[in-house]
């Protein structure tokens, strides 16, 4: 049986349409039809999240057609390209410099930096070479040195992680964040463990998994009194999107009040590690508030926001995050039911999609696809769906 074949069979079973499951993943209903039909072939996180939605316990997942041989071949060394990094964390020799932790952490900080403009792409092999390089010093390592080697190996690990994330390739999201809590627990750094639980939340967040995002932020609060303030801001905005995924009664409130307790510690965020300066980037919370808002369909509290942030971000030049931010107010004017305005916005950001690579942006573009259904025969649906063709095999 294939993919297709399969999907349809699940459909049939579970006595669910086209639409109703688009709507679900989110996605096109078109594009579901393109599965149906072999005509697309998914992404490996597509066809998990649609495994995941009909309960097929992996045996839709596993269909998922493979790639050509060349570019299997190409999958595969690049695997291999990871285990080699592991394997070649003993070939160091001699003592290792104290001063190379302050210059791998200087590096970091400003990877961090530089992702907000350039996007995921350009920075991957950067980001390989200097992990290998950080595993082979920090095995070479003794004393105190060896923990703090460990720890900026780990931060390296969850900055890969996060850009596999941003370009959508799920499988090694999974993976970098899984290398980044081991890690992190070899670093002895309870903070840093607790930020690798954060990022593991902030990956099942993008799957649409609130329950998940809930578990794993919340298992980084456990001991919060303990924690530094930076952490537990960032674990707090992620059990808020939790619970906006979930959307149980009263999670508008629970949001706001998991936000608030944020919002009262970002002043406080005053340590030295490279990784999680996000939080102090302007409006950070605000963006968490207007997003969480959008999704529990608060679009009127949701745009007031956007409103009043979109401008001040777009002029700091941040492309890749505030095409993120666009799409997600567009989503809000669609909600709104104002469609030309979302539909102006699309546009923007489909150009700067295509400009940084970042799936991320395509994905809340398909978002605003499913909320834009009651206008798809009407002018400004057609316009979206001829906006977004170029995108389709993202």
């Amino acid at each position: 049986m294939t993919f297709g074949e399969k999907l349809r069979a699940l459909m049939a079973e579970r006595g669910i349409s086209q639409r109703r499951l688009a709507a679900q993943v989110p996605c096109d209903d078109g594009y579901i039809s393109k599965l149906i039909n072999g005509r697309k072939r998914p992404s490996r996180e597509i066809a998990e999240r649609l495994d995941g939605l009909l309960g097929a316990g992996g045996g839709l997942a596993a269909l998922r057609p493979r790639l050509p041989a060349k570019r299997a071949a190409r999958v595969e060394l690049s695997a291999l390209g990871l285990a080699a990094a592991v394997q070649a964390a003993s070939t160091h020799r001699g003592p290792v410099a104290p001063e190379l932790a302050d210059y791998f952490r200087d590096q970091l900080a400003g990877h961090y930096r530089a992702d907000r403009y350039l996007g995921p792409l350009r920075l991957i092999p950067t980001g390989l070479a200097q992990y290998e390089l950080l595993c082979e010093l920090a095995n070479a390592a003794r004393g105190t040195l060896r923990p703090r080697m460990w720890a900026l190996a780990a931060g390296y690990a969850g900055f890969l992680g996060w850009l596999y994330q941003d370009a959508g390739d799920i499988g090694r999201a999974v993976y970098w964040h899984d290398v980044m809590l081991e890690r992190a627990h070899r670093s002895h750094d309870p903070h840093l463990v607790a930020f690798a639980l954060h990022g593991k939340a902030m990956l099942h967040a993008d799957l649409l998994d609130g329950h998940g995002v809930i578990d794993l932020a919340g298992a980084a609060l456990v001991h919060a009194d303990a924690l530094a303030p930076k952490v537990r801001v960032l674990a707090l905005q992620q059990m808020a999107h939790g619970a906006s995924l979930v959307a149980d009664e009263g999670a508008r409130d629970e949001c706001a009040r998991l936000l608030d307790q944020a919002a009262a510690l970002v002043d406080l965020v005053d340590d030295e590690y490279p990784w999680g300066t996000a939080c102090l980037t302007p409006h950070y919370l605000d963006i968490q508030r207007a997003t969480c808002l959008v999704r529990l369909g608060r679009a009127s509290e949701a745009l007031t926001i956007w409103e009043r942030i979109i401008p001040e971000l777009a002029a700091a030049g941040a492309r890749r995050d505030v095409g993120v931010f666009r799409a997600r107010q567009a989503q809000a004017y669609a909600l709104n039911g104002e469609p030309e305005r979302a539909v102006t916005i699309a546009g923007e950001v489909v150009d700067a999609a295509t400009g940084t690579g970042s799936v991320r942006m395509v994905r809340e573009l398909q978002g605003l696809r499913a909320r834009m259904r009651p206008w798809v025969t009407e002018q400004p649906g057609r316009l979206l769906a001829e906006m977004l063709a170029p995108l389709e095999d993202t």
